[in-house]
């Protein structure tokens, strides 16, 4: 980082309002999607195996400690629809 660099020391400093609402809207898709699990009394593996996805995966994202693509989320999307 440059001295000057302003940005960067704003963005150290406030931190990066985008990536904060893009994490918060991933954890509020994430609890949407477990209770859709739960409603269709389905388990995050049954989901998983339903989309060959690594159980962990669904279980890291379920957790809000991974973020999918949108590709793989209209694949969640659609299989749960499915169901």
């Amino acid at each position: 980082m440059q001295e000057n660099d302003f940005v960067s020391i704003w963005l150290e400093e406030t931190g990066n309002p985008a990536i904060e609402e893009i994490n918060r809207l991933n954890m509020e898709l994430a609890e949407k999607t477990a209770t859709l699990i739960e409603a269709k009394h389905l388990s995050a593996n049954d989901l998983a195996i339903s989309l060959d996805i690594n159980p962990d995966e669904i279980q890291r994202w379920l957790n809000g400690r991974q973020v999918f693509s949108f590709k793989v989320l209209e694949n969640i999307s659609k299989e749960l629809a499915a169901f």
